[in-house]
């Protein structure tokens, strides 16, 4: 069984949990995603299952877009309302003090991952450095936020829609807003409602993906390419990994199909017209 299938995730669980679960479900335990949710977080969590878990590197690049809560006025240690409580400071700051900050950081900025945090150094999850009390340095990375969309929820909690490049730590975010305000920030909430070509309005919950295990074929997230038949030699050199002559444009990327209408691979033209694999997804 091979196929995508978008996972509305839901809160308290992890990502794993959720792919530990698609396992069980399609039977299968070649299950990936792309793009990690924190357990409080929800939302569109892209799952590849059998040989289009080969699709996973395709998604990891791609911009994602949430919506977010948080309360300004209190410090986590994780950045968020799951954390300890660091401190508690009085707000100064209106509703369109608050609206600034969050807009000044539209564009191209540095951020520094969180403490609190999947990613690794030397081979150790920052997390569990950070649950043993321990702090290293990180290095900040270049990030693009495209657009920052807040309103206000109460007098002391804000809501935003962010749309954001990959590797952006909407919490990290939030905490660099309440810092420029001066009174600090916390994340209350967070349900991503888009990663790449993957909606909210197309996600599934858990519930109903047992109800009904069906699948997205993989070529599904690369209907942006233009799709190219071959025949029956130019599959068999697609199989054995070979140049595949054909009237393919250099540099382009194409969906590659046999005769019968299976899916092949992406390809890319090269200069002499021949089609090279960038990626297979046929059964070997």
């Amino acid at each position: 069984m091979n196929g995508i299938v978008i996972v509305d995730k839901p809160e308290g669980i992890t990502s794993h949990d959720v792919v530990s679960r698609m396992r069980r479900i399609f039977g299968t335990r070649r299950v990936g995603h792309s793009g990690t949710l924190d357990p409080m977080a929800t939302g569109v969590l892209p799952v590849f299952v059998g040989r289009a878990t080969r699709a996973c590197e395709f998604a990891l690049s791609d911009e994602k877009a949430y919506t977010a809560r948080f309360r300004i006025g209190i410090v986590t240690d994780t950045q968020d309302i799951t954390g300890e409580v660091l401190c508690e400071r009085d707000v100064k700051a209106g509703c369109e003090e608050v609206f600034a900050a969050c807009r000044s950081f539209c564009g191209d900025i540095m951020q520094t991952p969180p403490m609190f945090s999947a990613l690794k150094i030397d081979g150790v999850p920052l997390y569990k450095l950070a649950r043993e009390g321990k702090s290293v340095e990180r290095e900040a990375r270049a990030i693009t936020v495209h657009s920052i969309e807040p309103r206000r929820v109460s007098d002391d909690e804000y809501e935003i829609d962010v749309v954001c490049s990959k590797g952006t730590y909407i919490r990290t975010l939030i905490f660099d807003i309440g810092e420029k305000l001066g009174c600090g920030a916390s994340m209350t909430a967070l349900r991503r409602t888009k990663s790449g070509i993957f909606t909210i309005d197309k996600a599934r919950t858990i519930e109903e993906i047992e109800a009904s295990p069906s699948l997205l074929p993989v070529d599904f997230m690369f209907e942006q390419y233009p799709a190219i038949t071959i025949d029956s030699k130019g599959e068999k050199k697609c199989r054995n990994g070979a140049p595949v002559p054909s009237s393919a444009e250099n540099g382009v990327k194409y969906r590659v199909y046999s005769e019968s209408g299976e899916f092949l691979m992406v390809g890319e033209g090269a200069e002499d017209g021949a089609l090279k694999t960038v990626k297979s997804f046929f059964e070997v």
